[in-house]
């Protein structure tokens, strides 16, 4: 087994300024999709211009904000909120919930849509490859603040955790790998061939709903909600109605396609 390497959570101390890990891999994240959203958006000779790539990314950032942080205290942490409701605000503790910040997005994109006149679903195809870049960021942010502790295991490769003696799965890790490179290769090479509206974003939300069920059955649950219906955990609940959404806008697409 492997000690967990002890990395202070703060990056940079500048006087009553605190910059931690966490919010720069948020900020790289952002950056990296901003980059290849142009890259994309130029190799596919889309209509986009610097302009609209730059208001598509301020959209999607102030939805992930959002919607990221009300998901996981509504979805993971209402307890607390109810006795300390401006834990809301703190994001340098960690706890964004994926899951809170698709929908997040989401309705950013719709307002950014309705707004532009553009097709909403042909806005949510450009973005959706780009995505795993800024979750396989969060996950190494997670890591850093030694969030996500995997199921106890002895495995090689398990990491001991501060202030525990047995091993455990680096789950953050796993999930930065499937939800990261994995999954951005899906999306970049599903998304190379002559796809018609919809399917790229409804493969992208058939994909993370099944990688993401995957690594939760090696992620510990939170330990105020524990395990759920049938042994599933909060995670792969809520992944499911995405893979079914998928799946759905998936048959959409071709159905169209065809007619």
């Amino acid at each position: 087994m492997l000690q967990y390497p002890e990395i202070n959570p703060v990056a940079l101390n500048i006087g009553v300024l605190q910059i931690h890990w966490y919010g720069l891999s948020y900020l790289v994240g952002i950056c990296l999709v901003w980059l290849n959203l142009y890259f994309r958006a130029r190799r596919d000779k889309l209509q986009w211009d610097s302009e609209s790539i730059s208001d598509i990314v301020f959209y999607s950032v102030a939805g992930v904000l959002v919607g990221g942080r009300l998901g996981y205290t509504f979805f993971y942490n209402f307890d607390q909120f109810i006795s300390e409701p401006l834990i809301i605000f703190k994001i340098w503790r960690g706890g964004m919930s994926f899951h809170g910040g698709l929908l997040g997005v989401l309705f950013a994109i719709a307002i950014y849509s309705l707004k532009k006149r553009i097709q909403y679903f042909r806005v949510t195809d450009l973005i959706a490859p780009s995505i795993p870049i800024a979750l396989c960021c969060g996950r190494l942010g997670n890591f850093i603040n030694t969030e996500l502790p995997g199921r106890l295991s002895n495995v090689p490769w398990a990491l001991i955790f501060p202030g525990e003696t047995l091993g455990r799965h680096p789950s953050s890790l796993y999930q930065a790998i499937l939800e990261g490179p994995i999954l951005f290769f899906f999306l970049w090479a599903f998304s190379k061939g002559n796809r018609p509206i919809m399917s790229v974003s409804a493969f992208f939300l058939i994909s993370y709903g099944a990688l993401r069920t995957i690594s939760e059955l090696f992620r510990a649950p939170d330990t105020h909600i524990g395990f759920l219906f049938v042994g599933t955990t909060m995670g792969q609940l809520l992944s499911l109605p995405m893979i079914l959404l998928g799946l759905l806008l998936m048959w959409i697409s071709y159905r169209q396609k065809g007619s």
